[in-house]
């Protein structure tokens, strides 16, 4: 699907069958081509202001403070997400954590990225509803039942937004988030 600087909700759901039902794909910016995380860090600094703004329009059952972003196996665009700074104050805390269930515990957000698919799978399962956001770098389809999908361009940062995820996560997404695949908040 290559819908570019437009957010078309409706033509995305109808026209989209490559990715699972609820999953919804918002473009960031122009770009050709579509895919994973490319090498390198020269999308870092988009993808820290999109993850910034899902988690500015995230609200948690029992918001903690620092809140803290694990990243989970090699993220090529994460360099930026330690610099995260929310409006409402609230510190971010990264943490480097291995790709294993028992290294999530206290999360609030959980940064998956290159990972095979089934840890990819085993990671989002073991957070489903305890309220921890789930962000994949590196599964632009959203197969994994992550709540949001990055999906890289050439020059561009997009992400899926997977609808059932969010609803089953026990956090509520205001959906201003969408206002993110316009560039701003």
């Amino acid at each position: 699907m290559a819908l570019h600087g437009f957010l078309i909700l409706a033509a995305a759901l109808a026209a989209d069958t490559s990715g699972p039902a609820g999953a919804v794909e918002l473009v960031s910016a122009a770009g050709e081509g579509a895919g994973a995380a490319p090498r390198g860090e020269s999308l870092a600094p988009e993808t820290a202001r999109i993850v910034g703004g899902i988690i500015e329009y995230t609200r948690w059952p029992a918001p903690g403070t620092p809140l803290t972003l694990c990243v989970a196996g090699n993220a090529a665009q994460a360099g930026r997400l330690d610099a995260i700074r929310l409006a409402d104050g609230r510190a971010v805390q990264r943490r480097q954590v291995a790709p294993l269930p028992l290294a999530i515990v206290g999360c609030q957000v959980l940064y998956i990225g290159t990972v095979d698919p089934a840890t990819t799978r085993q990671l989002v399962g073991a957070v489903r509803g305890k309220g921890v956001l789930t962000i994949a770098e590196a599964d632009p389809a959203c197969r994994s039942q992550a709540m949001f999908c990055m999906n890289y361009e050439p020059r561009a940062v997009s992400f899926r937004m997977n609808i059932d995820a969010i609803a089953r996560s026990g956090l509520r997404v205001d959906p201003r988030v969408l206002r993110l695949a316009e560039g701003g908040f």
